[in-house]
This record gives structure tokens, sequence and C-alpha cells, in this order.
């Protein structure tokens, strides 16, 4: 798998495996929801999926497997929160392991992008588009996906 890859701009850069046509899958991984994104490298632009919000891991993955069989995605990107301290932290720990469960189970290239403050991001771009806390809720975890995945495919077309 590879790492985080890091730039100047934005503090974000595409790894070497963007394929240059295709669909990639983007994941925001929580622990009680994972919001999912889409986007094409031909166009460049991402667009939020859905979120998963089964209660266990098995039905979690069961949901992921059904998308990725539906969209073929060439490349799944993971959101990762890096601390501001580079200190490994619990949840980027279950970010990792999540990644590699995908990597391992549909032998697909996984990258990892930092995720810090895209739910709080989502959020606030979704109350601005007037959305209730209720829709809100709903909907915040695929907006971060896609905004990982955005930042993702933009640092891809910077390159």
């Amino acid at each position: 798998m590879t790492g985080l890859a890091s730039g100047s701009a934005g503090g974000r850069r595409a790894a070497a495996h963007l394929p240059r046509a295709g669909t990639v899958m983007a994941f925001d991984f929580g622990a009680q929801r994972i919001g999912v994104a889409v986007g094409e490298t031909s166009t460049g632009q991402a667009h939020p999926l859905t979120v998963i919000s089964a209660a266990d891991k098995a039905r979690r993955l069961a949901a992921v497997a059904a998308l990725i069989a539906e969209w073929h995605p060439a490349l799944l990107v993971v959101g990762l929160p890096l601390s501001p301290q580079c200190e490994e932290r619990e949840i980027m720990r279950r970010c990792r392991r999540f990644a590699e469960g995908l990597r391992d189970r549909f032998g697909l290239p996984v990258e990892f992008v930092d995720e810090a403050y895209s739910s709080v991001s989502a959020d606030s771009a979704l109350r601005e588009a007037g959305l209730g806390w209720q829709r809100r809720r709903d909907k915040v975890d695929a907006a971060a996906a896609q905004l990982i995945l955005q930042d993702y495919l933009d640092a891809a077309t910077r390159r």
C-alpha cells in the first residue's frame, strides 16, 4: 500500500497510482459511519455517493463490496486524520487497518489523503447550502469523502 503523499499545495499531492482513466472511490472512515464518494479521473470531479452506517464490521464490508462491484473503481482513497503533532492515534490505526483490508480483499491500490477537518468543512458547506442539522447529519460523511477525493483529484491534475 502506498503511503500518504504530502506536497506544498494544500498539504496534499497525488501519488503515483492514479489511473489515466477510470473511477476512483474514496472513503471517510469513522467508527460509526463510512462516507463514500466516487469520481472519474477523466473529469477530475468527485461526487458524494452514500454513507454506510451498518452496526458491525461484516455488514460494513459487505456494503463496501457491493459498491466496489457496482462502480468497478481502479483506485481507492482513504482519508487519514493526521495529527498536527504527527502522533499516531487510535483512529489513524483503525483507518490504516481499514485501508489494508480493502487492499487485501479487493486487490486494488489504496492511497491515503490527509483528511483532517474534512467532516468539519463538509458540515460547514452543507450548513451554508441551507440544510438543517438532521439533513446535514445524514449527508456529512459522504460530503467529507467527496472533499477527500476532490483533494486527491485536484492534486493529480496539478502534477
